[in-house]
């Protein structure tokens, strides 16, 4: 296939283009505007392969998105292109509605385009994949799990652009006929993770003798889902999903914050012991505003229709994950010495006050 992919500098982006291309020898369009989570540098493996094309643009950018369906011409759109950080959604909430909500617009406009141009076959094979979070469905209390039919509860500013964009991706199925389908995630973690999120957060700062920040008491649930996981789950709705229908995707991995940071420490520990156990570099900080409490996919629509499954439990992810930071830092030192060094996002700027 031909698959123009949105936001594939990115993190699970990148993890998806890896394996479309080095795995599935499909032709890719990276689209992706290089921010601050973008590194060019996780599709490094990729450079060179017959078929691999970068783009570096805005989603916002109506011109350049309709020149691009017009020069490669794709077979289907996986987009994932987003401001993802609830943290940094707290703190200023502005980009996570261009990009998320008018970007999202802009991409489905220019789909809508280019779909108009296409014969009858091809327009019958064309799929445009939204990729969303499970964080629109808001917070779960001590038992159950969101699935496709779950209601939209969204509580941080990037939940809620989120939940924006997933609506216009349905609405421009039934409105205009953009054959769009939309998966939901549970949190992912892996290689190439930008290091302001939990995972890769506390294995730097362990390595480096800094605190391992854990919000509130730690009692926080998220469902993790291994990133190659993902990516494969991806692919198969994009080749045998039903336009129009939601796909869940989790790992069956539910686990409480502090138990994923003390997890890490003991394995960092194993393979490189530090003077002192590296539990004791744990430190309870000031919750996150508005924090949900806990996530929790069904993911049995994407095994029994999909035929996916998962091939990594948390315990051998995690595993891999924490061998490659310690195997790579060409990646991440620079990330940390010129993007962001650990320091604390998502704090509410205070407010001017008037007069």
């Amino acid at each position: 296939m031909r698959i123009l992919v949105t936001g594939g500098a990115g993190f699970i982006g990148s993890a998806l283009v890896r394996h479309l291309v080095l795995e599935r020898d499909a032709e890719v369009l990276v689209v992706d505007k290089l921010t601050y989570a973008g590194d060019r540098r996780s599709l490094r493996d990729c450079e060179g392969r017959p078929g691999f094309g970068f783009l570096q643009a805005d989603i916002c950018d109506r011109a350049r998105m309709d020149a691009a369906f017009a020069e490669f011409r794709p077979e289907a759109v996986m987009h994932l292109a987003a401001e993802s950080h609830v943290d940094r959604s707290i703190a200023g909430a502005a980009p996570f509605i261009e990009t998320n909500i008018h970007g999202t617009f802009t991409l489905l406009e220019a789909a809508r385009g280019y779909h108009a141009t296409l014969d009858a076959a091809a327009k019958q094979a064309f799929r445009f994949l939204h990729v969303s979070t499970d964080e629109v469905f808001g917070s779960l209390g001590p038992t159950g799990a969101f699935c496709e039919t779950t209601p939209y509860d969204p509580r941080s500013p990037y939940s809620a652009s989120k939940a924006a964009s997933d609506h216009l991706a349905r609405a421009w199925r039934e409105t205009y006929g953009l054959p769009t389908l939309v998966t939901n995630c549970s949190n992912n973690y892996g290689p190439y993770h930008f290091p302001e999120k939990l995972i890769p957060l506390i294995i730097l700062n362990a390595l480096d003798g800094k605190e391992l920040p854990v919000y509130g008491d730690g009692s926080n649930i998220r469902d993790w889902l291994f990133v190659e996981d993902h990516a494969r789950a991806l692919v198969a709705a994009v080749e045998r999903g039903v336009p129009g229908e939601t796909y869940c995707i989790g790992g069956r991995s539910e686990r409480r914050n502090l138990e994923v940071v003390q997890v890490i420490c003991d394995l960092l520990d194993q393979r490189l012991p530090a003077a002192r156990p590296r539990r004791e570099q744990i430190r309870f900080v000031t919750d996150r505003p508005g924090h949900d409490q806990r996530y929790a996919i069904d993911c049995g629509k994407v095994e029994r229709e999909l035929g996916w499954r998962q091939q990594e439990s948390f315990e051998s992810g995690i595993a891999r994950t924490i061998d490659w930071y310690l195997a790579n830092d060409w990646w991440w030192q620079p990330l940390r010495q010129q993007r962001y060094a650990g320091e604390r996002l998502g704090l509410i700027p205070a407010l001017a006050k008037a007069g």
